[in-house]
Parts: C-alpha cells; structure tokens; sequence
C-alpha cells in the first residue's frame, strides 16, 4: 500500500525538481564523498584526494577519517582489507539536508536502517603491496566512501567493484563512478531499485517499517546472483551473523542480554575486518530493536574520543568499540566487559569457542581470547539451538544456513521480549471513542513500570517463548538503559502522530458549520486558528493522513471565514 497521499508526493516531486538543479543532489542521497587516503612519508595518513572537490568535511572530520582508513600497524593487513567505521559529526557542523522524524527517507526506512543524524559511516578498501618503486617499498592506499546510511554490505559490494579499477586508473575512474552514481535514483523504502556502476546494474531492495521479518525479501540462503549485467543483492545491510560468532557462540545469550541492556563493552580483534564486522553483528543481534547507544565498529587512538572513553571513572561510557591494537586492553582495564577474538581455531570439526573469564584473569598483551566479565546471564542457555549450530559445523553446512538459524533465533527472542512491552504501551492510548472534535485530545497514560511488571504475569514472554529464566530481573535492567528510553520516545511520537490524525478524523466528520451557528466571532475565530494549526502541523510532521481529508479541512476553514463578517475575513485571510 503507498503511505504518501496525494499531498507529500506533490511535495516529494517539488523536492525532486528542486534537487535536479543542485549540484550533486542525487549523489549526495547516497554518499557525503569519497575519499582516497594515502600514506606520505613526511605527513604520515593523508587525504590524497575528496570527490566531489567541494565536499563540506571539517578539518577535524578529514583527520579522524585518514587514521580510520587505515588498519593499526598491529593488524599486519597485505593484500587487499575491507572494514567500515562509524564517525561523530563535528561540534557545529552545518548540513543542508533535514534529518530526523521530519526526513521523507527516515519517516519510511526501518530504524536499524536510518540516516544517522549526528555519525558518518566510512566503508575502507585498503591495499597494502610491495612496490619497489615507493620509497618506504610498500604501496598503501585506502578508497572510503563516506555515507550517513548503514547500508554496510551494499557499500561493501560496490568497492569490490571500483577500489580494483580505481587503483589501476586513478582519478578519471572515480569521477566516472561519482558521476554514476549521481544518476541513481534516491533511496525509497519498500522499493526495489537498478543502480548502475562500471557496466554493473546492482538490484536493491530497501526494506521498510512495515516490513514484516517473516515477508521479508531477504534470505540469508542467498547469495549474490548474476543476471547477464544485472547483480542482485540479497541484503544492504546485513552480515553473515554465524561467521562473525562462531567462536562464541556457547555465549551468544550472554551477548544478546549485553546489547540489550546497552552495557559498555570493548571487542579486541586481530583486525578491522574482524572488529567492525563483529561490532556491528552485535548491533544487530537485537534487531528490530534498535541499539540506541554509541558504537564503534572501528576505533583508534588518534580518535577524538579516545580520551573521553579511556578516562578512569567509576562508570565507563555505555559504548561498544572495537579495536585491534592490544594497548586498549591496559587502557580499558576498568571497563566491566572485553571480548578478545584470537584467529578462528578448528579441532576435530568443532570451533574452538572461548571461555568466559572473569577481568582479575585479564593481562596486558598478551590475553588469550576470551570474554573477560562478571556478568550473570538473567536467562539460561538454549543449548538445543548451540547443539544444533555445532552439529551443523559437524555437518560442513554453509555459512548462510547457519546465519539464517542463527538470525530467526535472536528474532524470536528480542520479539519475545519486546511484545509484552508494545502490548501494553498500546494499552496506553486513549480509546478513540472518547475522541470529540471539539475538545483537546485526551492524553496518552504515562508509562508505570509497576503496571508493566504486573501485567507480565498474565501476558509476560512465557506466552511466547518457553525460555526460563528472570525475565522479571531482565525488564528492571532493561528500564534503565538508553535502549528502553530510544525505543520509549520513538513509540510516543508515533502514538502522539497517530492521536492527531484520529483528532483530525473526528474534526472532519463533524458538521462543523452548523456548531458555529449560535458561537461568538471571538469562539469561530479561535477555532479556525486551532484548525489551522492543526493542518499546519499535518503538512509539518507529514502525518500519515490521506490527502482528502486535509482538503476537506482546507474547505471547512475557508466555508466558516465565509461565514463571517467581510472585515474579520479579510483579517483572517491576510493571515
């Protein structure tokens, strides 16, 4: 079903011609810029080159973006590394484009998948080769393409594409690339697009908020497939989750409850691929839940943050980095949770899985993999579900296999836990019977948490789940974090939206007219600017109202100013 009335589309369109006529609009859709790092002997990392030329990236931005382009000297990467990192806006920094629940893109995309207000993301194809010709003897360059959108396996599968070609052809390859993309049409929700790219169509779905998991178009048993020039991807944004959890997965619980309740936790890997794919893995355990503290897929030193997340204080920050250098082992001591990932171990057809350890066991340099924490799981193990991802290691199964089993499974539980949540936050809306239109809307019942947990006894996770354990305990941690208070106030808005456009309905269907008839010229005035603002407010957060029944309002206010004396319409109409 199309959400956007006949309204927003014409908004929409207007929007589109406009950005026609603005220099890399349709680039900037997708990508901020790209950048080329190098390194110089003189300057060290170094931005060789931004495309388009006048990109808007502050000085300190650009800084943060050569020392993330590359892998830590401790990584050892030769050949060809791919990773990605997350980077926090300057302090001040001016945008032009709208963001936020006013942004068309954002009002549609599913939350794990919406623009970032305040973060870059960064997707790095690094190449480090021997190269006599280089005095250091060694050719290292990045290519990153810097976006506010996560789409990390779309963006991933596109410098497969042209970080090869760019490196042998230099600039003129990218500026072709770049005016490509410019070409793309924007990204829609619940649309399925045709982006072509070096003689490549790449075939997309963006999934949308109405998406449902079980309907969902992605299936972790695909892989890319070839259609003649065409190349359909099966996913934009997700990962393989088995892959990047198979030496834990005896603790995957564990992991879910700490993504959950947004506890600070520091991933130490052997390199950035490793690292920002785990990160982000993590993130996207709890989904469709979205991780609403602060993550680092990749992070160094030289970050402007780093003093801020290794100052010694009696709570770190509720951040996940990830990072590859063992100097944040010394530097995160303090810190409740470390997972340190060695290189993957096979014995006998099993992953060696790591141990969980407890922080006193924790050394410097040379810690052995491990999950270094104190924490106590609230829900016991499914050991059906690691028995059977054993079994399918046993078994040589594919990756995707495992992945999809692995994905439906931390599905069911985060709906599992969420369901009695959204149940009774809809118990909190005022029954539409009670809705007049000539009163304020009633207001929605503030969230009890003692409500909640009693209501948990009739209609708690056991309805859903048959996982034991205290789920009770779980909910009061989960209170608490910056997950339940991201996820709180994005189900208010949409329940305050939704309590304006049933207001809207009941003004609309109400004879208007004749309740004037016997008013005062000070109540019809008042109410013709109530009204006003009402549909003032529609068009402004583009509420989901069909595009009639703002016109039928339109027509409402103008029929009740005719009503009136010719000095007060004139007044009226003026305003």
């Amino acid at each position: 079903m199309d959400r956007f009335d006949r309204h927003n589309k014409t908004q929409e369109s207007r929007g589109t011609d406009a950005e026609s006529s603005v220099p890399w609009a349709r680039f900037s859709a997708w990508l901020e810029c790209v950048c080329v790092v190098t390194f110089d002997l003189d300057l060290g990392q170094a931005i060789e080159l931004i495309y388009p030329h006048d990109a808007k990236l502050t000085e300190k931005e650009k800084t943060s973006i050569c020392y993330l382009s590359f892998p830590d000297s401790f990584s050892g990467c030769l050949g060809d590394t791919q990773f990605f990192f997350r980077l926090r806006h300057s302090v001040g920094r001016v945008s032009g484009v709208q963001f936020g629940q006013k942004d068309a893109y954002n009002m549609e995309a599913q939350l794990i998948l919406q623009k970032e207000m305040a973060y870059f993301y960064g997707y790095v194809y690094f190449r480090q080769v021997k190269d006599v010709s280089v005095r250091r003897g060694y050719f290292q360059k990045s290519l990153v393409l810097v976006s506010r959108l996560p789409y990390v396996h779309l963006f991933q599968y596109l410098l497969q594409i042209i970080a090869p070609e760019y490196f042998e052809k230099s600039e003129p390859c990218l500026e072709a690339v770049c005016n490509e993309i410019d070409q793309w049409p924007p990204p829609m929700p619940s649309q399925t697009l045709n982006l072509p790219v070096m003689g490549v169509i790449l075939q997309v779905r963006i999934p949308s908020k109405d998406d449902k998991p079980e309907a969902s178009p992605i299936k972790q048993g695909q892989k890319e497939k070839h259609l003649s020039s065409s190349m359909i991807l099966p996913t934009i944004n997700e990962l393989d989750l088995f892959k990047c959890f198979q030496s834990v997965l005896i603790h995957i619980q564990l992991l879910w409850e700490l993504m959950l309740l947004g506890e600070p936790l520091v991933v130490m890997a052997p390199s950035p691929t490793v690292s920002s794919e785990t990160v982000l893995a993590l993130v996207s355990c709890i989904s469709p839940l979205k991780y609403c503290c602060d993550f680092r897929p990749y992070f160094t030193i030289y970050d402007s943050e780093f003093k801020e997340y290794s100052t010694r204080r009696q709570s770190p920050p509720n951040v996940l980095l990830g990072v590859t250098n063992p100097f944040f082992i010394k530097t995160f001591q303090s810190w409740p949770h470390i997972m340190c990932l060695g290189e993957l171990k096979v014995s006998r057809d099993l992953l060696k899985q790591v141990k969980v350890k407890k922080l006193a066991k924790l050394k410097t340099l040379d810690t052995k993999p491990g999950i270094y924490t104190e924490y106590k799981t609230f829900l016991h193990k499914d050991k059906a579900l690691i028995k059977r991802l054993l079994k399918g290691v046993q078994r040589k199964k594919p990756s995707e296999v495992q992945s999809t089993i692995l994905r439906w499974h931390l599905l069911e539980l985060t709906q599992s836990f969420m369901v009695p949540l959204e149940r009774y936050l809809a118990s909190l809306m005022p029954l539409q019977i009670s809705m007049t239109p000539w009163k304020t809307p009633p207001q929605i019942r503030p969230f009890s948490q003692d409500e909640f947990m009693a209501s948990l006894e009739h209609a708690g996770p056991q309805t859903t789940s048959t996982r034991k354990g205290d789920w009770l305990g779980l909910y009061k941690q989960f209170f608490q974090s910056s997950n339940f208070d991201g996820w709180f106030r994005a189900k208010h808005r949409e329940m305050s939206n939704k309590m304006d456009c049933l207001h809207l309905e009941a003004i609309c269907d109400a004879d208007l007219l004749t309740w004037t008839k016997d008013k005062s010229e000070v109540e019809i005035v008042d109410l013709i600017l109530k009204l006003r603002e009402k549909l003032a407010r529609a068009h402004t957060h583009q509420l989901p109202v069909k595009w009639e029944l703002l016109n039928k309002l339109e027509n409402y206010i103008h029929s009740v100013i005719s009503s009136l004396p010719e000095d007060l319409q004139t007044l009226l109409h003026k305003d």
